[in-house]
Parts: structure tokens; sequence; C-alpha cells
């Protein structure tokens, strides 16, 4: 499986010729020469994972295409057949699994209301938590998209996240709205958090990949 990481918090997903798209929302550039798009997953409801004007031209690409997000994003993309997952779900969509966790969006703060907001690991093996900390429990994840940047966020409990996922790799993601030096500090502080249980680091800049 190969994993491309496109602009902020979007992500590709390619295997046996079948592509998978997560979270195109507003920072993200439109997406093209997807082969055989096969399936789109939306963490939340919030427009830096997902727009109209993205899944308008996914669809007019790969008609029928399901969307899969939890029952927020349901009914924020009431113009669209989006089929409904919550945590503890399964989904199998060849040659892909998608397992969903977690549930609620990570804190902004008090006066903000929290979302629904689900993680996706991908055949058991690659996880990306939305914008969340939520941990794939006794899951052995080769592969972590780790946000690193976020009014949500605190690259303290990033680390945290990532000591606790214990990935054999990760790269990290939701990094549009930082400036190139935060970026790289936030990649640093990532890159140790992975190196404390073996794990190797990746820096992806939009476009570029890794195999799995």
């Amino acid at each position: 499986m190969r994993v491309t990481k496109h602009e902020h918090a979007c992500l590709r997903l390619e295997r046996e010729g079948k592509t998978l798209i997560v979270d195109p929302g507003s920072f993200t550039l439109p997406l093209a020469d997807l082969q055989d798009l096969i399936g789109i997953v939306l963490t939340h409801e919030h427009p830096d994972h997902w727009t109209p004007e993205h899944l308008d031209r996914l669809l007019k690409a790969a008609p029928g295409t399901p969307i899969y997000g939890p029952a927020g994003v349901a009914a924020a993309a009431a113009g669209f057949d989006v089929i409904t997952v919550s945590p503890g779900e399964t989904v199998a969509l060849e040659p892909f699994t998608l397992e969903f966790f977690g549930g609620r969006h990570a804190v902004i703060h008090e006066t903000i209301p929290i979302v629904d907001n689900v993680g996706v690991l991908v055949n058991d093996e690659f996880y990306y938590p939305g914008d969340s900390y939520a941990v794939p429990e006794g899951r052995d994840v080769r592969l972590l998209a780790a946000p690193v940047g976020a009014p949500w966020l605190k690259i303290g409990e990033a680390m945290d996240f990532v000591l606790a996922v214990a990935p054999r790799r990760a790269f990290g993601t939701h990094d549009m709205t930082l400036s190139q030096v935060g970026r790289e500090m936030g990649r640093q502080r990532l890159r140790w958090a992975t190196e404390q249980d073996g794990g190797e680091f990746v820096a992806l800049d939009p476009g570029e990949s890794v195999d799995l």
C-alpha cells in the first residue's frame, strides 16, 4: 500500500490499482490523476477536512463513490450520500479494510462545541486519528499519520499520542496552519517520540509518499 500526503490533512492511499481518499479539505489543492477511486473517508465535519467542491470533483470523476464519515459529517454534508460510521465498526472496501476509532474531536476551547470525529485504521497497518488523540489500542501500527499543528493541539500531547501508539514509522500531518519553522519544530518533537520505541520518522511534504 502506498500512502501519499497532500496539503494539510488530506491523504491518498493506493493498493492494487485502487484509491482511497481521506479528508480532502479547504487547504488541499484539487486532486488529480486518481486511479480507480473506490472510497472517501471524512473524519469529521470541519471544512479543513472536507468541502463540497472537493466532493463534487471527486464524484464527477468517479460517480457513485461511497463516502464514509461519522453522524456529524452526514448532517453537515446533507447534500451528499454519506454512509455513517461509528467507533468499533469495520468496513470492507476491497482491497482496503477500514476500522474506526475514537468518536469525538479534541477539545479546542470550552466555548466551542465538540463534534464527532473518527480515526481510521486501514488494513490493520496505517492509522490516522483525524482531529483527536484516539489510540487504536492493541494494534501494531506500521505507519502513523500524526497531527503536528492545530488550534486544539499542544505539542506535548501530540508527542504523548505518538508514544502511546508506538508506530514503526510516522509522519506529520495537519500542518498548513504552521509556518515552515513551526512545522519543522513540530516534526522534530514527533521524530523524538517515534524513535523512543525504535520507530522511524519520515518527513513528507505534499505529494510525497511512503510504501508499506
